[in-house]
This record gives structure tokens, sequence and C-alpha cells, in this order.
């Protein structure tokens, strides 16, 4: 992936983001395997934490849920305040510090090794 904003309501693939110079991922992750799955070189991910990108994620819920018709996406908005800590946000680390809209309200980012 090297652009652009991703939802994935479903399981990823092992060596999740081997790869991934750009863009946004947020994964709905309620079972907890994800870590189990992420290639860690490249990205750093935590629950979706700032207003900005907590807004962006339930607007893609909503387009999607609207243009679907998707039980899922539905069901996370209709319960979203609960859901959205299901919710892992993906990003390169190469664009983290260039980013418009932070990811963290923290002032370092935690370094996955």
């Amino acid at each position: 992936m090297t652009g652009g904003t991703v939802v994935i309501l479903g399981q990823v693939g092992d060596n999740f983001a081997a790869g991934m110079t750009g863009g946004m991922v947020f994964i709905y992750d309620k079972s907890r395997e994800f870590e189990k799955k992420v290639n860690p070189e490249t990205v750093i991910w935590q629950n979706v934490e700032t207003e900005y990108w907590i807004k962006s994620l339930k607007k893609l819920l909503l387009e999607h849920g609207k243009e679907t018709n998707s039980m899922i996406s539905k069901n996370i908005v209709n319960n979203f305040e609960e859901e959205i800590k299901n919710f892992i946000q993906v990003c390169p680390k190469e664009m983290i510090d260039k980013l418009l809209n932070p990811i963290t309200l923290k002032s370092k980012i935690k370094e996955v090794s």
C-alpha cells in the first residue's frame, strides 16, 4: 500500500503491512489477533486516539454501510463508543512526521522492534 485510507472489517493475513510505505489502515480486530499477523518492520500500530482519525473512521464506516448495506458496519456505527476500542490504526513509520493530522496525542510514539 502506498497511499489512501483503508478500513478492514475482516481478518488480515500473515505478514500484514510488509512493504507498506504510505496510507493509513484501520483494522477491526475484535479477536485481538492482529499483533500475531503484522510485519513490524515498517509500520506502527495503536488504538485510534485522536478526534480527527476517529471522525474519519466513523465517516468511512457510515459511507460503507450506506453504499453496501453492510450490517457489520451498521452495527459498529450503532455501538461506536464501544466498538472504537476494537480498531487498530496502522501507519508507516516513515509517514508519522509527515501527517497533517497526528495519530497520537503522546509526544513520542512507541517503537516496535
